[in-house]
């Protein structure tokens, strides 16, 4: 790696349960409920501030306010200069927007679409609870890295596949690496946990799943690559499904480190953070 180009640093993976910014924003997190899933989050940000990326590549699944059912993109990619909340609320979180990479952003457009993922480039993109969730647990605002935003269906079927998603990653560590620019780099996947909120099974969550899953991508990945969508929505219910965006966060990293891996029994979602350093 000569030193003037950008180069990933870390993965995190996050929960982006609604319920997660319900409990920021109303001064919830040393409840019994909450405190322990808070206190994880506190180290996570003391960690990513021991070393904190210049731009965070923010893989995440879009919940029917940048895209609707007449218009799913498998994959989207926002290029724009800032990014805004979407207004999943009657009032809006009082957090700012997101300000963007528009020249690295085009450069991942250019080198992603050359290695065949044709993706729907978005000059303006609203940001939901898959973004707005996590960003607190990363860093406290105003956010201090810039932003790309890379969303993934994980909505409507037919889904990318479990392998799909981590040559997604391999193919976004390739793109940074080509960059001509030292920038610090981070790469935040979120989703799932275990979670299923309609049917016969609203409610339903799977703990050992859950841990199993944070286990297996920090050390087997390849093992994840292998299950179905079936296989992920039978052992989580059917929402966790969006566990594979996690699967790209990991693809971007070739020698992770462990720093953090914790998992929570949320009342309706499993919640987890996970936090690898890219080694040498």
């Amino acid at each position: 790696m000569l030193p003037h180009m950008a180069k990933i640093i870390s993965g995190i993976g996050a929960s982006h349960s609604p319920s997660i910014a319900f409990a920021y924003d109303n001064q919830q997190e040393d409840t019994a409920a909450w405190k322990p899933f808070f206190q994880a989050a506190e180290e996570l940000r003391a960690s990513v501030a021991a070393n904190p990326p210049d731009v965070l590549i923010f893989i995440y699944n879009d919940h029917f306010w940048q895209f609707d059912l007449d218009f799913v993109p498998t994959f989207a990619i926002g290029v724009g200069e800032e990014f805004t909340m979407a207004p999943e609320r009657e009032f809006a979180r009082p957090l700012p927007n997101a300000k963007g990479d528009p020249r690295l952003a085009w450069h991942l457009t250019r080198s992603l679409v050359a290695d065949e993922f044709d993706l729907t480039v978005c000059q303006r993109m609203m940001l939901d609870h898959g973004f707005f969730s996590v960003m607190p647990l990363i860093c406290e605002p105003p956010w201090p890295m810039r932003i790309i935003p890379i969303a993934v269906n994980v909505i409507q079927h037919p889904l990318p596949s479990p392998a799909r998603c981590w040559k997604l990653g391999e193919a976004i560590a390739r793109a940074v690496a080509s960059y001509d620019e030292a920038l610090k780099v981070g790469v935040v996947a979120t989703g799932g946990l275990s979670h299923q909120l309609h049917g016969r099974n609203f409610g339903y969550t799977n703990p050992t799943w859950d841990q199993h899953f944070l286990e297996l991508l920090t050390e087997a990945p390849e093992r994840l690559l292998e299950l179905s969508h079936d296989d992920y929505m039978q052992r989580g219910g059917a929402e966790s499904v969006e566990m594979i965006v996690w699967l790209a966060m990991r693809g971007a990293l070739q020698h992770p480190q462990l720093e953090q891996r914790f998992h929570h029994a949320g009342a309706l979602t499993g919640l987890g953070l996970l936090h690898l350093r890219e080694g040498s």
